[in-house]
Formats: structure tokens, C-alpha cells, sequence
């Protein structure tokens, strides 16, 4: 079972484009093949009582047009499946009709015309999206290099803070100092619901900024104990976890009483540890908020480090708060087999 925790109307649009494709050419071109044409006199207009107004839209109302028409002397009366604002009751209305069955007809704009034009606008939608994000990776290869990072420079051991924007659909992160000093923070720069949001990475120590996309979250969902759930998202085009892997980046994570803990490493030493917390994420504002301080959110961190350059632990660290995963592989149960063993 695949599934989509952000926005997925790509793929949602992915599927039902086609769909509506197909059934707005077999109801336009085939369903009403051989049908000749009518014309029809409107007998009546009436608003539609089971149609439900929206609140938001000044006199949001539905007509049923009712018309009759002859055949070969037989009348027949039905309602019209189009309205337009000039349809007056005695006027005209073109309509084509089955000559062998007189009582199929259809008039105007059919919904089989509907949803051609839907079908096709997703469609579209989806190559121009696909065609803009094939560019903006491109375009961010040649900015950035490939997906590499400084090396690891070891100092003195200090404690750091990571934070995630609630409450705000350009949801970004930063890591604080104790002193409450932003060091580096990931600020979104254009939000879209069907394509790759756009970041800027800031190294606020080296001043230093990096632009990177940012795709939706996925979750692959194996419902057993024994095959893991997957968490990912795609990081400049490709999936985060895979990407971590081919650095060497391991993550070792066991529940300490209700908080997560993690330890980082790279190619094997230790890069950090990490806790998950609350939203307050200062000892100091923990111990003011008590009991919601107990209480671990996905996205906040205390982490200790003696790691100079942050900018692959800040991208591990966005990795973990965007998927929910707590570990390298993106998935969520390895922290359970390990609290299990004591580890």
C-alpha cells in the first residue's frame, strides 16, 4: 500500500486524468454516435432543490431545464442535460437525439465535453510540472555539484537545538544554539501542492546559502512487524535515504522512556546524538511546560555535537523531521527491535 502524507494531487491527477479522458470521448463520440439533429422547446426552468449552495458564492444556484420535442409526430418531453443563462421558457434549443430510441438525447455543452477539457488540462499539467522539475534539478546540478558535503571537522563538543515551523503550509527548520542564535535554517522559498518545493538552505556561521527541492513526503505502508514501513521524500530529485546511504551515514535510534533517541554516525564515527523533544526543545522551557515537555513531536531535536561543518548533519536532521523515519533506510520499526535488545 502506497500512500502520500503531503499533498499528492500529482499523483492523484496522475490517475484520474486519463480516466476522464476516456470516458469524455466514449460519451461525446461514441455513446452519441448516429444521434441526428433536433430542436427542442423549453417548457419550464426551475432551481434544482436538492442542490446544496456554497456559502462562499453570492446566489450560487442550479436550474433543471425541462423541454419537449417531436419525432415522427410522437412528443417527448425531458430535462436538457445544459443550462445557459439566455434559455427562456418557449425559446429553441439545438439538441441531437437516437432515431432509433428518440427518447436518448443530448444538448449543449455535454459533460462528456467536461471532462475531455479536465482530462486533458491534468495531463498537461502533469508534463509541464514533469518537464519544470527535470530543469530545476538540472539547473541546481549545475549550481550545486553533485550531492556532497564538506568533510567532517571535529571541535569542541556543543549543544544544539532543531526546530520545525507548525502551524504554516511553507513549513521550514532551523537549528539554535543555547543562547537561541539561529546557525542554520532550511526557509521555503515557493510552496506548490503538485511539484518539488524550493528551500535555501543557510549556513548562517560561513554565510553561506544553498538552494535545494524538496519533494512531497511518501509513505509506503508494508502493515507487518516484520517489513518495514518506508518514510522519504526526494532531495534535489532523488530520494533522501538512498542518497544518505552512498555518503555512509547510519542511523542507530532506541526509546529512551517516551523520547526517541539517535545516534548519527558517518562511515562509522559518530557525526552526533540526537533526542527527540517537544515543541520545547530548551531544558528551561521544558521545565515550564511539564507535562505537554514529555510529550516527543516529530521535528524537534536536541542534538550534542562536536561537528564543525553542519551541513550534512542539518540535512540528516530535515530528513528525519520531514519523513518521520528514524533510521537510514527511511524506515520506523528498527528503534523498537533495538529498545527490545537494550541497545
Amino acid at each position: 500500500m502506497i500512500s502520500v502524507k503531503g499533498p499528492g494531487v500529482k499523483i492523484v491527477a496522475a490517475i484520474l486524468a486519463p480516466i476522464a479522458l476516456v470516458f469524455g470521448v466514449y460519451s461525446t463520440f461514441f455513446q452519441s454516435a448516429g444521434f441526428v439533429d433536433g430542436t427542442a422547446t423549453i417548457v419550464s426552468i426551475e432551481e434544482d432543490p436538492d442542490y446544496i449552495p456554497d456559502p462562499d458564492k453570492a446566489n450560487d444556484v442550479q436550474y433543471i431545464v425541462t423541454a419537449k420535442y417531436t419525432v415522427d409526430g410522437k412528443e417527448y418531453t425531458t430535462k436538457l442535460d445544459s443550462y445557459d443563462p439566455s434559455y427562456k421558457v418557449g425559446g429553441k434549443v439545438a439538441i441531437k437525439y437516437d432515431p432509433k430510441n428518440p427518447e436518448k438525447m443530448t444538448s449543449g455543452f455535454t459533460l462528456g465535453i467536461v471532462f475531455m477539457i479536465i482530462g486533458a488540462v491534468m495531463l498537461l499539467g502533469i508534463i509541464f510540472l514533469t518537464v519544470k522539475k527535470k530543469a530545476s534539478v538540472k539547473e541546481l546540478k549545475e549550481t550545486n555539484g553533485d550531492f556532497t558535503f564538506a568533510p567532517s571537522v571535529k571541535g569542541e563538543e556543543r549543544a544544539l537545538y532543531f526546530l520545525t515551523d507548525l502551524g504554516t503550509v511553507k513549513a521550514g527548520h532551523h537549528l539554535e544554539d543555547k543562547n537561541r542564535k539561529v546557525i542554520y535554517e532550511a526557509k521555503m522559498t515557493k510552496f506548490s501542492p503538485m511539484s518539488a518545493f524550493k528551500f535555501d538552505f543557510i549556513d548562517r556561521e560561513n554565510n553561506k546559502t544553498t538552494p535545494h527541492l524538496i519533494g512531497h513526503t511518501e509513505e509506503t505502508d508494508w502493515n507487518s512487524l516484520i517489513l518495514d514501513n518506508n518514510y522519504t521524500f526526494t532531495f534535489d530529485g532523488k530520494d533522501i535515504w538512498k542518497q544518505l546511504r552512498k555518503l555512509g551515514v547510519t542511523i542507530n535510534s532506541r526509546l529512551s522512556g517516551v523520547m526517541p533517541k539517535y545516534t548519527i554516525c558517518l562511515n562509522g564515527d559518530e557525526l552526533a546524538c540526537a533526542e527527540s523533544t517537544s515543541q520545547y526543545v530548551h531544558e528551561e522551557d521544558e521545565a515550564e511546560h511539564k507535562v505537554a515537555g514529555k510529550m516527543p513531536v516529530q521535528g524537534f531535536y536536541r542534538v550534542r555535537t562536536r561537528e564543525k561543518n553542519l551541513d550534512l548533519l542539518f540535512v540528516i536532521l530535515v530528513a528525519m523531521a520531514r519523513s518521520g523515519a528514524t533510521d537510514e533506510r527511511g524506515g520506523s520499526r528498527k528503534m523498537l527491535f533495538n529498545t527490545l535488545k537494550g541497545e
